[in-house]
């Protein structure tokens, strides 16, 4: 049996007054957000200081600031209300027709560009009031998935990065190699030979954040020699436009790289491994009407998206 002994203690209003303590760093200003007065909010900083025996906020100075405490606290706190806000905003009855709830999604730019905007089409033309709040991902977020995705809704995310969750694999995508228009070393077709030779761009390089297709070229023997880290895709071409340089890129980004303009799109010399983009949750939203409702959009969304990579791609 679950102890609640010591939660039946606790006024759960302290957890509304320590965010905004901790967002705002300063009494006046949290008092001001929760539209309480000073001396309110400055018993319930009180109370939070005795119940956690740490100050939560120190003068230094003419400024107040957070404690190394307070600072830990600030994702667990965030993470709580949001889990308690999903806790009072179920019905038990849903339809998404009369709905106005909002799906937050980690995910890279490349992401929302392709599959986001079809989803939110999609919704949009099955009549659902249900909003989409969509999110960068970083490689913090992502090795705290498990942790992030309790108050998130999913994550945009290929295979190869999470594993002990749900999942749904929504599209394939397959690499591609682009190149400026003048450069004068790269024929109709790239070769191993350019890829040794020439200088990339890439969308991530580091231990914790990087792309496949990078990794087997490493792994094919070829160390790429990175002129510009750029993490976004869709800004990628524009580090490639006018240089010598290479660029790596999905098969859906190309017809964005096309209409950019003074690249050129080719297909690598080896067979890339193919790019399984998935739709990853915490368990906690497997059971959720709402959640299997927005997975079943991403389904759909996926296919249409894989149809339009076929129609496009070289």
């Amino acid at each position: 049996m679950r102890d609640t002994s010591q939660l039946n203690r606790l006024d759960l209003n302290l957890l509304v007054a320590l965010d905004a303590l901790l967002t705002e760093r300063s009494v006046t200003r949290a008092a001001e957000r929760l539209h309480l007065t000073q001396p309110a909010l400055s018993a319930s900083l009180s109370r939070l200081r005795t119940h956690f025996n740490d100050p939560i906020l120190v003068r230094r100075g003419n400024a107040l600031e957070l404690t190394p405490f307070a600072v830990r606290l600030m994702d667990h706190v965030s993470t709580a209300l949001e889990a308690a806000r999903r806790v009072f905003d179920s019905q038990a009855a849903w339809a998404p027709t009369h709905s106005n709830r909002e799906f937050s999604i980690y995910g890279s730019d490349y992401g929302f560009a392709t599959i986001g905007t079809v989803v939110s089409r999609l919704a949009a033309e099955r009549g659902s009031g249900v909003r989409f709040r969509f999110m960068l991902h970083t490689p913090p977020v992502v090795e705290d998935a498990a942790t992030r995705l309790r108050s998130a809704d999913a994550m945009l995310i290929p295979h190869g990065f999470l594993s002990d969750l749900p999942y749904l694999d929504v599209w394939r995508d397959d690499w591609f190699g682009i190149v400026s228009d003048d450069n004068p070393t790269v024929g109709d077709d790239l070769t191993m030979q350019n890829l040794a030779a020439l200088p990339f761009v890439m969308t991530y390089a580091s231990r914790n954040a990087f792309t496949s297709v990078s990794r087997q070229i490493q792994q094919m023997g070829v160390e790429p020699r990175v002129d510009v880290v750029v993490e976004s895709f869709l800004s990628l071409p524009h580090f490639v436009q006018g240089t010598n340089r290479i660029g790596l890129i999905q098969g859906a980004l190309v017809p964005f790289v096309r209409q950019l303009g003074g690249t050129r799109v080719l297909r690598l010399p080896f067979a890339a491994t193919s790019i399984v983009n998935a739709l990853w949750w915490h368990p906690v939203h497997s059971r959720d009407p709402e959640h299997a409702w927005m997975r079943d959009l991403f389904a759909d969304a996926g296919r249409i998206v894989e149809q339009q990579v076929h129609a496009h791609t070289p």
